[in-house]
């Protein structure tokens, strides 16, 4: 049978070493609408696709990126509703560390304190792991940083990454194109380069997100203005 008849228990590893349920999570955000983030030399870059379940649904109301504090914000690819209590959680963790210390968290441990969170998840009984990996963007002290977290609990620096259903050509797209030098609007024109890699349709700012943070250290959604000029411009 393999590793099926452990499929079903979250704390119990399989003959093999896995446990299966973190795998199954990772099917889920593998099946997920792409994202994807760049580090530039000047800032960082999170993009994603928004497809929207049915024309009648309002596409403001869909929001894929989210701030965490006023220099970090977050993307995912996976289940939606467990990215908005991974969301919660990181930003009450943002803001008790605020309070005690009187200065904003560092992006490292704020990316610390939710990848715990997630492994928390993968060793307790009655729960099981978040559906969800997460691109986390920010500017801090030491710069402008990228990290991905996945389901495990595991993260990871990034100077470029995706996830989602079109993961492996994104990240060879990215491969391609990605240099040490490059600034923020090349890192925009480079995302939406790479979401129109395999992307369904005709790319508009009604079914992708960009959000960036350059050195200002304020990270914000680009308006759908914004995401047309910059469309115009790779087009």
């Amino acid at each position: 049978m393999g590793d099926s008849q452990y499929s079903f228990s979250l704390t119990t590893f399989s003959p093999s070493g896995k446990l299966v349920q973190i795998e199954h999570a990772l099917t889920a955000v593998g099946s997920g609408q792409t994202s994807l983030g760049i580090k530039a030399s000047n800032g960082v870059v999170i993009a994603t696709e928004k497809k929207l379940p049915s024309i009648l649904v309002d596409e403001a109301s869909v929001q894929k990126i989210q701030h965490l504090t006023p220099n970090i914000g977050v993307v995912y690819s996976g289940m939606g509703p467990d990215f908005r209590v991974l969301v919660r959680k990181s930003r009450k963790q943002a803001e008790q560390y605020n309070r005690l210390y009187k200065e904003p968290i560092p992006v490292t441990q704020l990316v610390r304190e939710t990848a715990t969170v997630m492994q928390e998840f993968t060793q307790s009984g009655g729960v099981r792991p978040f559906g969800v990996s997460l691109l986390v963007a920010g500017y801090d002290d030491k710069g402008p940083q990228l990290y991905q977290v996945d389901p495990s609990g595991s993260y990871f620096s990034w100077k470029a990454s995706a996830m989602g259903k079109n993961v492996s050509n994104a990240k060879t797209f990215l491969e391609k194109r990605y240099t040490e030098d490059m600034e923020l609007d090349d890192a925009i024109h480079t995302a939406i380069l790479t979401l129109k890699e395999g992307f369904e349709g005709e790319i508009s700012s009604k079914n992708i997100e960009i959000g960036k943070i350059g050195a200002d250290k304020v990270f914000r959604v680009l308006t759908p203005a914004e995401i047309d000029d910059y469309l115009a411009e790779v087009e």
